[in-house]
């Protein structure tokens, strides 16, 4: 690509991540939230000075928290009705994606997340689409039917999946469809971070939904076991992963564990593995993005991994407005209907002016 690859933080940048890992996000260089974080990017005060009642209230609200209350089981193998499979070339191999919606559509590119897939998002694409927009989703490198994608299909070959392999497919993906609004799911939302600051010119706005909400050693701030994060590998914290999520520690529905368990059997160890390494030295980019051009919103349920105060505290630092679900770290699962409602909000905001997402009621 023109720009070429992404650079990466040098040694001291990773160790002030680390230390700064080790306190909750908020605690050091923080832009105040609201208008005064707004007005340090040009165009973001005409968003941020928005009518205290702009936002999904009333009615629309209530109607989508009932359609999420109300839903029952869902296939998720099957792809959105009407959707179209398609691949996307990029620098790791050849990255399995879905799409939904008019060709000429804006364009909304979602990333799934560490153990996920693009089917993560088959009930929010299809809403997307109702509104006008080309939503699509892809799997990342060494994941379930991208599992081929890797390292060594980079030129010259790699040893690991890094940060690098990532954040070059998502601009090699948004070269192809154009400036797209981003959704970047956990370990996602790193990588859409750090593509922003490389490539804004990519970027309509920028959602991060569970992101890991503090740099450094982000696993180490993890709700129960987070203290056993240092005190492992990186191979060991996976595996010690894909068992809790085996195990169904965090209840699942029957027809989520069984598509989780056959796209397990297709996703390559040695990409979660190198992944949670990643997210235990997960670069602090807070002052670019409070400096970005584009709107930003933090996603997150009430009972995520993390603790809610991290993500307000993380939210407040790059100057977003946070919509807060009743849910866990799966509202594109769980909450569908009103996170949908809430990025077509973020949408619209942002065609009329840059800048973050006036706040969303918490849910």
């Amino acid at each position: 690509m023109a720009e070429g690859r992404v650079k990466m933080p040098d040694k001291a940048e990773t160790t002030a991540a680390r230390r700064e890992g080790a306190h909750a996000a908020g605690t050091r260089g923080d832009a105040p939230a609201g208008p005064a974080a707004a007005s340090a990017v040009p165009g973001r005060a005409a968003v941020a000075a928005a009518p205290a009642g702009y936002g999904v209230r009333g009615s629309a609200r209530k109607a989508a928290a009932a359609r999420d209350a109300a839903l029952g089981p869902v296939n998720w193998a099957r792809p959105p009705e009407g959707s179209c499979r398609l691949a996307f070339e990029v620098p790791s191999g050849r990255l399995a994606a879905l799409e939904l919606g008019p060709a000429d559509g804006v364009p909304v590119v979602l990333v799934p997340g560490v153990m996920g897939s693009k089917e993560d998002f088959a009930l929010v694409l299809p809403r997307l689409a109702a509104a006008g927009y080309r939503a699509l989703s892809f799997d990342m490198a060494g994941q379930y039917e991208s599992a081929a994608a890797g390292p060594e299909r980079l030129d010259p070959p790699g040893r690991r999946y890094d940060l690098r392999l990532f954040v070059d497919d998502l601009l090699a993906v948004l070269e192809r469809t154009g400036p797209a609004h981003v959704t970047g799911y956990s370990f996602a939302g790193v990588v859409a971070q750090a593509a922003l600051v490389l490539r804004p010119d990519l970027f309509r706005s920028l959602t991060l939904l569970s992101c890991p909400p503090v740099p450094g050693q982000s696993l180490a701030r993890v709700r129960w076991i987070g203290w056993l994060s240092p005190l492992v590998g990186r191979r060991l914290s996976a595996a010690l992963i894909v068992w809790g999520v085996r195990r169904n520690f965090v209840p699942a529905p029957p027809d989520r564990l069984a598509f989780v368990e056959r796209r397990f059997a297709r996703t390559r160890r040695s990409s979660i593995a190198d992944i949670v390494g990643l997210m235990k030295a997960v670069p602090d980019l807070r002052r670019a993005l409070r400096n970005a051009p584009v709107p930003l919103f933090v996603a997150v349920g009430g009972s995520d991994v993390w603790p809610l105060a991290l993500h307000r505290g993380f939210a407040r630092s790059i100057g977003a407005r946070i919509g807060i679900y009743r849910t866990g770290h799966s509202p594109c699962e769980n909450s569908p209907n009103l996170l949908s409602l809430d990025l077509l909000r973020l949408f619209a905001a942002s065609a009329s002016a840059p800048g973050p997402h006036p706040s969303c009621p918490e849910s």
